[in-house]
């Protein structure tokens, strides 16, 4: 499956929220996606910024959404998307 996109785990789950990658998955902490939440606000590439350096821990990881992103070819409106995702977990 390509694209990025949040799903919510179980309560008892370590990580209750995952981010997929295409066909990989990060796990996210909870603190990280309240500050998602906070930023979720900020103009279109402001956003994917601050979402590449709070997500994109690393290097190959920026890459990796990064290129998730060019497969996509929209990638404003699949920011759109994983904003009102973000709101709704």
């Amino acid at each position: 499956m390509h694209g990025l996109r949040f799903e919510r785990r179980g309560e008892g789950d370590y990580y209750k929220v995952i981010l997929h990658i295409g066909s990989t998955y990060v796990p996210i902490s909870d603190e990280d996606m309240e500050e998602l939440k906070k930023q979720s606000t900020l103009p279109g590439g402001t956003f994917l910024e601050f979402f590449l350096d709070r997500i994109g821990y690393s290097s190959y990881l920026k890459d990796q959404i990064k290129a998730e992103l060019l497969k996509i070819g929209d990638s404003s409106q699949q920011m759109s998307m994983l904003r009102q995702s973000i709101q709704e977990l």
